[in-house]
């Protein structure tokens, strides 16, 4: 009994690995390829009751006097489907074949190791109780889940009420405003009886990168460029001409992209960007400067959405809130011994060579 538990256990990672072969995909002109109807499959309706067989083991059962024919196990669709919903809740009908055949040869093998006493060894019981710890912290992550989800209407209005602003929706014209000016490489003069294309000093010195002093130069230019573009902007100038003119400024060549931004809400701007919200409509924003460059913003028109087509978001939401405030007391705060384990590893630090052994406690590593 204790191996079959642990067999539940092992058929999850079967079933989870088992991936659902893709359909046929349309020949050019729509139609089906070979050996597809071009109707869409349907579920094919369940004629099997609760009781009837779905899995039978022919030669296999827990009474070693039977024989022949007598000597069979059978597993009924309620007790497999009772397994599967155990193992992946809402297991797809696909899927249900291979944790079918992976459920019968685990049964055989689990009667054969404890006829060998494998269940009486030194390391069973540590892993039945890792078993038991891992099933019983996936319970209570299913559990506190569950919990997070009991969100009301009443709670879904209250949090709209407090963070309305949050639900403001709004139109801007963005003008954008490069961060420095293009430097043009270093002019190539070559020396005095040089002939043409064998002066290699002159064409290094022309693909030096700007100096220190250049790139300064070339950064201010362009701020200066922006702010002279903001004042232009409050006085009405159109935003499209005004970002020509700012890329016409940098030395770029390439079309400046629209300025219209439509539905923009705060949570999808930059956290610097979001004071953009309180501007009233027709206002235009301070020059916002970041490592990207220099942004004008003009407010277009502002709006604020319904309580009714923000539901499903704010019910995630606080869903998901209240998962995280749950599971923030089991997270963080167990110490483990650096000279055991080893230092924390630096998400940037390189991993260790394929097949190096860390070295022991008290051992130099070579």
């Amino acid at each position: 009994m204790r191996c079959q538990y642990l067999v539940c256990l092992l058929l999850a990672g079967l079933a989870y690995g088992q991936a659902v072969p893709p359909a046929t995909p349309p020949t050019a002109g729509g139609k089906a390829g070979p050996g597809v109807s071009a109707e869409p499959a349907k579920t094919p309706e369940i004629k099997v009751g609760p009781d009837d067989p779905v899995i039978t083991l022919k030669g296999f059962c827990a009474d070693a006097t039977q024989q022949g024919d007598a000597c069979k196990t059978v597993i009924t669709r309620a007790q497999f489907e009772k397994l599967a919903e155990a193992v992946q809740p809402g297991m797809p009908q696909a899927m249900r074949r291979n944790l079918a055949s992976n459920y019968a040869r685990a049964l055989k093998m689990s009667a054969e190791a404890e006829k060998r006493g494998l269940d009486k060894g030194p390391t069973f019981d540590e892993k039945m109780a890792m078993a038991r710890i891992s099933i019983l912290s996936q319970e209570l992550n299913s559990a506190l889940r569950e919990d997070a989800n009991k969100v009301t209407d009443a709670d879904i209005e209250d949090y709209y009420k407090k963070n309305l602003s949050s639900y403001e929706q709004a139109a801007f014209a963005r003008i954008f405003v490069p961060r420095a000016k293009q430097i043009p490489p270093a002019a190539v003069t070559p020396k005095a009886g040089a002939k043409e294309g064998t002066d290699t000093a002159a064409k290094t010195a022309a693909n030096q990168p700007p100096t220190a002093a250049q790139q300064k130069a070339a950064e201010e230019a362009m701020t200066k460029v922006a702010e002279n573009l903001r004042a232009r902007a409050v006085k009405g100038e159109d935003p499209d001409k005004l970002e020509k003119e700012a890329y016409a400024a940098a030395g770029l060549t390439g079309n400046a992209p629209s300025t219209k931004m439509e539905k923009v809400r705060g949570i999808t701007l930059p956290v610097n960007h979001r004071a953009v919200m309180d501007l009233k409509p027709g206002e235009v924003s301070e020059v916002i400067s970041d490592t990207g460059g220099h942004y004008i913003y003009r407010l277009d028109s502002k709006e604020t959405l319904s309580l009714e087509s923000m539901k499903v978001e704010i019910r995630g939401t606080i869903s998901s809130q209240r998962y995280r405030d749950s599971m923030q007391g089991f997270q963080g705060d167990a110490e483990l011994n650096d000279t055991y384990f080893g230092p924390t590893r630096n998400p940037a630090m390189p991993m260790p060579p394929r097949g190096a052994k860390p070295a022991r406690p008290g051992e130099d590593s070579d």
